[in-house]
């Protein structure tokens, strides 16, 4: 099996050379673009790339207003800045995530709480959140959320869409909504991606994407921030110093974050976000071949969830057990396939191993089990 799977991904990619997990395409406008800003001068935080990058995902997603960042984290911690997070609260995530969800947290000086996920969707489980909350949690008389046997605020809620594969939102926007817990979606993973029609990272109060390298679109780096105007507006000020507009004066009214897309990165994005539907569109097709050749087999294909659209942006197996993924990993590592196991649970890491926590049986048995595959676009495949 794992002799035809490493033949499987070489057909599709054509080549006997070392494949990597997720490598950026670059088949449009990225050099045009870019050179554009290089003959402009205008390379760094101010140019016309990022008032179109911000105006084109507005309307790709949706969102009332996208604010473009320097890269994914720094949206994710403007993001719950906005949600009012601060210094001493706490903010329920999930344990199986990429650890700059949990950063993001630690910036604002809170705390996360580790709650469960849900097997068919890899993202935070809203049934395992209202019992959380219903054994630990509290309203006080202002409709505050609050931790029995003491005063600490629970703010927010930080699911994030595993791989692009949405979480259940209409059960978290329920939930947090009858607990009084700010939604914030870290979509960093899955731009292009559909709950019920709606995009994700627009269902919460704000949500965040990524534009790093190994993305379905990149900017070489970068992030942003998707959320309504008057917080938009805010996130904006805030991400450029808090520099109150002047034709020459230097004044900021408040502790601000040199947290800007440059231009450049910016011109790049604006080339690939044109690209992103064929991008999208290759992606599925390869996750249809991958979920074809794993039928039968012992490997279990993770597929979207009912009324979802994902992007596929990780294409991922469910291994029987512990020792069959580690055989899964060094076979197809050392023929040149490059896999990878899913993360290290959040609540293992020793920075957040004191943080207070559910009971994680989905998270543990897919910590186990979860194994990432090649999954960049197949040019080929591009419609």
């Amino acid at each position: 099996m794992l002799d035809s799977l490493v033949k499987f991904v070489r057909d599709q990619y054509r080549t006997n050379e070392f494949i990597p997990l997720h490598a950026p395409v670059f088949g449009g406008n990225e050099k045009r673009y870019v050179l554009e800003t290089v003959e402009s001068t205008f390379v760094s935080s101010v140019g016309a790339f990022v008032d179109r990058f911000e105006r084109d995902m507005e309307a790709y997603t949706g969102s009332p207003r996208a604010v473009a960042t320097v890269n994914g984290t720094a949206a994710l911690h403007v993001a719950l800045m906005l949600a009012g997070v601060k210094p001493g609260e706490l903010v329920v995530t999930q344990p199986l995530t990429f650890v700059a969800t949990c950063n993001a947290i630690a910036y604002c000086g809170a705390e996360p709480i580790f709650i469960d996920v849900d097997k068919h969707t890899l993202g935070l489980s809203p049934v395992a959140l209202d019992h959380w909350l219903h054994m630990h949690a509290y309203l006080d008389n202002d409709g505050v959320c609050k931790l029995m046997g003491g005063d600490r605020v629970l703010r927010a809620c930080l699911p994030m869409h595993t791989f692009g594969h949405p979480a259940d939102l209409n059960g978290l926007v329920e939930v947090c909504g009858r607990w009084g817990l700010a939604l914030v979606e870290d979509a960093a993973e899955s731009l292009g991606s559909l709950y019920k029609g709606r995009h994700t990272g627009t269902l919460g109060c704000v949500g965040t994407l990524s534009f790093n390298g190994n993305k379905t679109i990149t900017t070489g780096g970068g992030g942003m921030v998707l959320t309504n105007e008057a917080l938009g507006a805010r996130a904006k000020h805030i991400t450029t110093t808090a520099k109150k507009p002047h034709a020459y004066e230097y004044v900021h009214d408040e502790v601000g974050y040199n947290y800007r897309l440059p231009n450049i990165n910016a011109a790049l994005g604006c080339a690939q976000l044109e690209q992103l539907d064929s991008f999208i569109a290759a992606k599925r097709i390869l996750a249809g071949r991958y979920q074809t050749f794993f039928e039968g087999s012992q490997f279990q294909f993770v597929v979207e969830p009912a009324g979802c659209r994902s992007n596929y942006w990780l294409n991922a197996v469910v291994c029987e057990d512990l020792v069959q993924r580690d055989e899964l990993l060094a076979f197809s590592n050392q023929a040149g396939v490059m896999t990878r196991p899913i993360w290290k649970l959040m609540s293992h890491l020793p920075t957040y191993s004191s943080s207070l926590k559910g009971d994680l049986t989905n998270a543990l048995w897919l910590e186990e089990r979860v194994v990432n595959l090649p999954s960049s676009v197949v040019p080929e495949l591009q419609v």
